[in-house]
């Protein structure tokens, strides 16, 4: 495959990263991971906890969801009595710095991202959350690692109130979700729907019948012709207009008739019923308005929770291993074992540990650590 390649100092080939991840592999003392559990959480680097992972875990890990620093260059702090997401207090407890160069920032991503890859399933979904300021850096890292073929969505998500700053540029309400599947079309996406709310179904389903169900119509044909099959045919003596083709088969629009589905017009124009209590709900499209983060997180950039079940729902099946290996509160495993997923979270902060444990929804899931996180 061939794609365009983002040049920085002391950038390594993949094949160099993976022998350093061979050499790890080879030198480790392997954790005793019981997959009988809900989940793992392992306290150290990311690197060398995917590294851990990847005897019981290379190729199968349906979803990866992470929201990694943004390379803000500042500290993010805690409090434990109240959490914002970044803390104006250096009094306040360090839950993680953020404060790289932008060559160590993006080569530090870049050599995660060779382990992602590998340890996802051939059905696999990564979930890259990210700003705007580092993005478009971002897409081209991962379109190197994962090919560019393999690029899904580029999600603007709406995080929080309009800004009313005053510095001389537009205020910045979103942030981004870069979406990869390891192979092409191969991803998990089970086409979750949003439910219609009673204004929309009011504006869409305009009718009623006369035992008061609320209903609109649809043409019987659909654009294209067919030269050959039975949705060019004849159907109650008529043809399609030309240039459509029937939208169902003559055999189906006569069940469909026979059930009381068409409704036939003064010009004897058929249409086919639809209810509005059979809608399936609106698909969901690249900008999320309705996920804006807590105003109380529990851990410093805490993401909303809707939101992160929604991925769990939409990526991944009931029994899927999904990971998160930059977790911090944990928000991704919650959402992962209410939807009965074994979860993998990976942090080196210790407030982050501390956080998770405290949960009471991620009761269960085994905790490792690999020395003392920073």
């Amino acid at each position: 495959r061939r794609t365009l390649e983002l040049i920085y100092k002391n950038k390594k080939s993949i094949e160099e990263i993976e022998n350093i991840i061979d050499i790890k592999l080879n030198n480790i003392c392997q954790l005793s991971i019981d997959i009988s559990n809900l989940g793992i959480y392992i306290f150290g680097d990311n690197f060398d906890g995917m590294v851990q992972l990847l005897n019981k875990f290379e190729n199968s890990i349906d979803l990866v969801y992470i929201d990694p620093p943004f390379n803000t260059k500042g500290s993010f702090y805690y409090d434990r009595d109240i959490t914002s997401t970044i803390s104006a207090s250096k009094n306040d407890l360090v839950a993680y710095h953020d404060d790289m160069d932008i060559e160590e920032y993006l080569e530090f991503i870049r050599e995660r991202l060779v382990l992602i890859r590998r340890l996802l399933s051939p059905c696999g979904t990564l979930y890259f959350h990210i700003d705007y300021k580092v993005g478009h850096y971002i897409k081209l890292i991962l379109d190197e690692v994962f090919g560019s073929e393999n690029f899904v969505s580029d999600i603007a998500r709406v995080k929080s109130n309009p800004k009313n700053f005053s510095r001389r540029a537009y205020g910045n309400e979103k942030d981004l979700i870069l979406v990869y599947s390891k192979q092409k079309n191969k991803n998990i996406f089970n086409d979750i729907r949003i439910k219609l709310e009673a204004s929309e179904l009011d504006k869409l389903y305009k009718k009623v019948d006369s035992v008061g169900r609320k209903y609109t119509t649809v043409p019987c044909h659909a654009p294209g012709e067919t030269s050959k099959g039975v949705t060019g045919s004849y159907w109650k003596g008529m043809l399609p207009p030309k240039g459509r083709h029937w939208r169902y088969s003559p055999d189906k629009l006569t069940e469909l008739d026979e059930a009381g589905r068409i409704e036939w017009s003064k010009n004897q124009v058929p249409r086919v019923i639809k209810y509005a209590s059979e809608h399936k709900g609106k698909k969901i499209q690249d900008v999320w308005k309705n996920y804006k983060d807590p105003q109380r997180p529990t851990y410093p950039t805490e993401k909303n929770m809707e939101m992160l079940e929604m991925i769990v729902q939409q990526s991944s099946n009931e029994n899927s291993i999904i990971m998160d290996c930059f977790c911090g509160s944990g928000s991704f495993l919650e959402a992962g074992k209410k939807y009965n997923r074994y979860v993998i979270g990976i942090d080196k902060s210790i407030i982050s540990k501390q956080v998770d444990e405290n949960r009471p929804s991620l009761e269960g899931i085994e905790v490792f650590s690999l020395g003392e996180g920073r």
